[in-house]
């Protein structure tokens, strides 16, 4: 797979995301929603950076499971129940995405929502990959 970040000099730096991944491949892995579910089922962390990194971990569970790596993500979407508290620890998230799935930003957004699935769950993350 070829991907190519796109980070237009009209547009604010980005932080943490790429504004446009360009990627060329021959199999595209959709990747569902991940929260911070251990393998019996049950939330895990009672932090926001606990979950965080859970949900990624799973994220990542899946696209290697897929035969994918991080490299490989085009775009993920973050849901969390508190955008205020998101913000407030995103260097933290930022160095747990950087130790978890390296510096290959995919395209990404964070989106609040009143609630996940489980009540417990204060993020997710979604996304898809595009593998060679």
């Amino acid at each position: 797979m070829t991907t190519e970040r796109v980070n237009p000099p009209d547009l604010s730096p980005p932080t943490g995301f790429s504004h446009a991944v360009v990627a060329a491949g021959t199999r595209v892995v959709f990747l569902a929603g991940q929260t911070a579910l251990d393998t019996d089922g049950k939330i895990t962390g009672g932090t926001l950076p606990e979950q965080f990194e859970k949900a990624l971990t799973n994220l990542l569970t899946a696209l290697s499971a897929a035969g994918g790596t991080p490299a490989d993500l085009a775009r993920v979407t973050v849901y969390a129940t508190d955008i205020a508290d998101y913000r407030a620890h995103a260097p933290e998230l930022g160095r747990l995405w950087r130790t978890l799935a390296g510096r290959d930003y995919p395209a990404m957004a964070v989106v609040q929502v009143v609630r996940l699935w489980d009540d417990t769950a204060l993020v997710e993350l979604d996304g898809f990959a595009v593998l060679p």
